[in-house]
């Protein structure tokens, strides 16, 4: 057989099989793209319902509801994924396989559905960083490497058997914002191999349980991030705050107090050694720099959002900002 008559019966594979494909952000867009460029045969997208959005409240579409529109792709929105209404629509569609990018949970009538179950696309190495928020609790623990993880969903959340995983480097002073936009594209390649091992019955899941042999004894969560995690501790050594700061930027943020004042960090420089100053408290040359004290350095505000007023660069903020009193 050619190489080109191989490539022929895989692609015909991949078009053969009926894909069901659910996710609302930015993210699950490129693996939407991913799976559509490869020729995969996507016969619905699932996504959240338009909601009012910004001042004047009008009713915004998701990421993913955009795309597919622009591709002339069936929709479905439903508010609740136990409906009677949706089930019956799913079922009607005849889906081989179902695959979940950045969704909402699922309910076991919905994901159990497909004859080859249903493909989540998880921001980490699992079975480590299980949860809604991987991305940024790998870089506020100060992890050097993450990466992504398709496995098949089950009852417990994130426990699935895994399919195929692929590492990431995170940069020292890497945001959860930059690596969001590098993990997106990994993420959709990992998808269009998963899809392309299925078609070919060539990838065999593994139980999470031979991947937690080969992980350190503690497994480390990614819970919802609440707003007690983002305030900074200035009482915390210098490097874990720093970690805080760009493992919440760009969203949602780590914040502080400034006379009283909420203030959010979105971009931060560290400098450990000696401090002439309490843990918590600030220094200004009302010019080029503001830095708080950590009991072992200090951390220099590069670029911040006082409350109701708009993100900007430090030196812009101390040009326009004047302490009560």
């Amino acid at each position: 057989m050619t190489s080109m008559e191989g490539n022929g019966i895989q692609n015909g594979r991949l078009q053969a099989l009926r894909i069901i494909f659910m996710g609302t952000p930015e993210f699950a867009v490129a693996s939407l793209d991913a799976l559509i460029s490869a020729g995969c045969n996507i016969v619905a997208v699932v996504t959240a319902p338009d909601k009012p959005a910004g001042r004047g409240m009008k009713m915004s579409e998701s990421a993913v509801k955009k795309y597919a529109t622009g591709k002339a792709l069936k929709i479905l929105q439903p508010e609740k994924l136990r409906a009677p209404q949706f089930i019956n629509e799913l079922k009607l569609l005849h889906a081989d396989v179902q695959v979940v990018v950045a969704f909402r949970m699922l309910p076991e009538m919905v994901w159990d559905m497909p004859p080859m179950g249903t493909i989540n696309v998880h921001g980490s190495l699992l079975p480590q960083y299980r949860g809604a928020a991987p991305i940024n609790w790998a870089i506020i623990n100060g992890e050097k490497e993450t990466g992504v993880t398709t496995f098949k969903l089950k009852h417990e959340i994130d426990t699935g058997d895994i399919l195929l995983q692929e590492k990431i480097s995170i940069g020292e002073n890497e945001t959860a914002g930059e690596l969001h936009d590098r993990m997106k594209i990994v993420g959709a390649g990992i998808l269009v191999k998963t899809i392309g091992g299925l078609a070919n019955a060539t990838l065999q899941a593994q139980d999470q349980s031979t991947f937690s042999r080969q992980q350190p004894a503690c497994l480390k969560h990614a819970p919802k991030i609440f707003t007690e995690n983002c305030k900074i501790n200035w009482a915390k050594p210098v490097h874990e705050v720093y970690n805080l700061i760009r493992g919440l930027s760009p969203f949602p943020g780590a914040f502080t107090y400034i006379d009283n004042k909420l203030l959010k960090v979105y971009c931060s420089e560290k400098k450990e050694g000696h401090v002439d100053i309490v843990a918590g408290d600030f220094e200004t040359d009302h010019k080029t720099y503001l830095r708080f004290a950590c009991p072992n350095g200090y951390i220099y505000l590069k670029e911040v959002q006082l409350e109701g007023k708009k993100k900007m660069v430090i030196k812009d903020f101390l040009q326009g900002y004047r302490r009560p009193g």
